[in-house]
């Protein structure tokens, strides 16, 4: 059985790792120029469940490396004023595995066929029930299975589910790191919490590794090569729905909306990476009905993109990820053909997915009071 994959993100490298390890032939085709193209190195936390489907799709011998590479968070999930008094709580604590983006990313893509500068234009399913996928700038490619892991503008769903279509919130954030020096000791309670300034959320999380991340592949598994960084905050501000920047830089938008903050959260932004900082905006997209089964499905923000409020896009993605690989495994094995696979996947990741993307916008009126839900 042979898998083409679109998209180079968490989710579609899991799900190529996950098949690579089971015996079965997987490529990624990516549409950026290369693999590091842009930046894409925040911290992100998993869940138990999203951090078992990480493991689940990497070979055992790669576990202790990942083990080292994460650490464990809990966070009281305070609100806090700009001085950093606490008035309020956002909700029930939290706890998780923290990780590096970028880190758990390069570690997917350890030994894997990955493709860049291939931007899908389209496919067609050939009599022998294969599909080949169409590129604006290589050949065309064959498989069995082609998969959308392509974001929120997927090319794939566009033509799989065009009706499914992503639905901006209206709601734009800014999200930028800090490196993690001692100057930050103070604010350690207020990572995990949400700082309400005027009309503004101010939200901190602190990456420590446990070891370097080039340091532990170095002693663990040569073979993987890691970037090399240390700890940071990774800092995120949501902004007023459909609000201005005024054609300021990233930081310096943040900065304007902190006139009289506590000085150690204006020189957490002063002393931002400013090729890390970047404005977002908050889209998600809902799985709409139901395709027929076949040779072509989706996975993660193809399908469900959530608010990052809700803290489960990753999670979520890297759940569909481990569940297609069983699928798949399935049907390399014998066991079921690949429709009956493919349609058993996508009926329970349409449920979680569906309930992931609902959960996301019910918190996010917490953090963007005025924000668009329908």
């Amino acid at each position: 059985m042979r898998v083409s994959v679109v998209g180079a993100g968490l989710g579609g490298l899991a799900l190529a790792q996950g098949l690579r390890g089971a015996g079965i032939a997987a490529e990624v085709f990516e549409r950026d120029p290369g693999i590091v193209a842009r930046f894409q190195g925040y911290r992100l936390v998993l869940n138990p469940t999203g951090f078992q489907a990480v493991r689940n799709c990497l070979p055992e011998r790669w576990h202790p490396l990942l083990d080292e590479i994460v650490m464990d968070a809990s966070a009281e999930q305070l609100i806090l004023d700009p001085q950093l008094n606490e008035i309020g709580k956002l909700g029930a604590g939290r706890t998780g595995i923290v990780v590096d983006r970028q880190v758990l990313r390069h570690l997917l893509l350890t030994g894997l066929t990955v493709h860049t500068d291939a931007a899908l234009t389209g496919y067609d399913i050939q009599t022998d029930g294969t599909v080949e996928a169409r590129f604006a700038r290589r050949d065309p490619a064959t498989a069995d299975l082609l998969v959308g892991a392509d974001g929120v503008t997927s090319a794939v769903r566009g033509v799989l589910s065009p009706q499914t279509v992503p639905t901006d919130t209206g709601v734009r954030f800014v999200i930028g790191r800090t490196p993690l020096t001692d100057e930050f000791a103070d604010l350690s309670k207020a990572y995990g919490s949400k700082i309400a300034g005027d009309g503004v959320s101010l939200l901190l999380g602190a990456m420590r590794f446990r070891t370097p991340p080039k340091q532990a592949a170095e002693q663990l598994a040569p073979e993987v090569d890691l970037p090399d960084i240390g700890d940071y905050v990774r800092w995120a501000m949501i902004l007023p729905p459909h609000g201005s920047l005024e054609d300021l830089s990233a930081q310096d938008a943040v900065l304007s909306r902190m006139q009289g903050w506590h000085p150690l959260l204006r020189a957490l932004i002063e002393q931002a990476d400013p090729d890390n900082s970047t404005l977002l905006s908050i889209r998600v997209v809902k799985p709409a009905k139901r395709w027929t089964p076949g040779p072509v499905t989706l996975l993660g923000d193809a399908i469900h993109a959530t608010s990052p409020t809700g803290g489960n896009g990753a999670n979520t993605a890297l759940r569909d990820a481990d569940l297609l690989r069983r699928c798949l495994i399935e049907t390399d094995q014998g066991r079921q053909d690949l429709h009956t696979a493919v349609d058993d996947y996508e009926r329970q990741m349409f449920d979680y997915g569906t309930e992931a993307v609902q959960s996301s916008l019910d918190k996010l009126p917490a953090f963007a009071p005025t924000a668009k839900l329908s």
